[in-house]
């Protein structure tokens, strides 16, 4: 006698093969500046902890509340988050709906996959395009206590932008050759 879950399993098309790492000189690339990317994401990290400790600090230590700390750290998080968001595109940390994308036939499978990177392309493009704009517009304004252009937080759109157009094309590129792209952190 057979169990339920058996006969249901049993339907549902067999999970898709292991498919080999990506290995070229793109995918490398990419690799690399992923890589570099979360590290300065860490590394700015660390500069926020130390420029919110050093605002506590002098706020009830010495009574004297240094301006810049607070706008520095907001300034850090904006690329933080840009740079955690890129990289999340390229190691698929994204939010995705991969359990139904995977119970289709190979052939629809494929093409939905590389329509889903397309259109992560393409909102990463259109990140890129607005930030670029916002910076450029922003350019001339300065922050007033950190004496930096305002242009500088769009900025952090661009380099997201960039990074996630990058890495869809390198999925789009593992999928049509047959392989999958492995994170930069491993």
């Amino acid at each position: 006698m057979s169990h339920p879950l058996e006969e249901l399993a049993a339907g549902l098309p067999a999970p898709q093969a292991q498919r080999p790492a990506a290995r070229g000189a793109y995918t490398r690339l990419c690799a690399a500046l992923s890589k570099a990317s979360l590290l300065l994401a860490v590394a700015m990290l660390i500069a926020i902890i130390v420029c919110v400790q050093y605002q506590v600090v002098g706020r009830y230590v010495f009574n004297d509340t240094p301006t810049w700390a607070e706008g520095l750290a907001l300034q850090l998080v904006l690329y933080v988050t840009a740079l955690a968001v890129a990289v999340g595109v390229r190691d698929a940390g994204h939010i995705g709906l991969e359990s139904l994308v995977s119970l289709l036939p190979e052939g629809p499978r494929l093409k939905l996959e590389v329509l889903i990177h397309a259109l992560v392309a393409l909102f990463g493009a259109i990140m890129a395009f607005s930030g670029w704009q916002w910076t450029v517009l922003k350019w001339s304004d300065m922050k007033p206590m950190m004496h930096v252009p305002v242009g500088m937080d769009y900025l952090a759109l661009v380099v997201a932008g960039a990074l996630i157009v990058m890495f869809s094309i390198e999925h789009i590129i593992a999928l049509l050759r047959g392989e999958d792209v492995e994170p930069a952190w491993h």
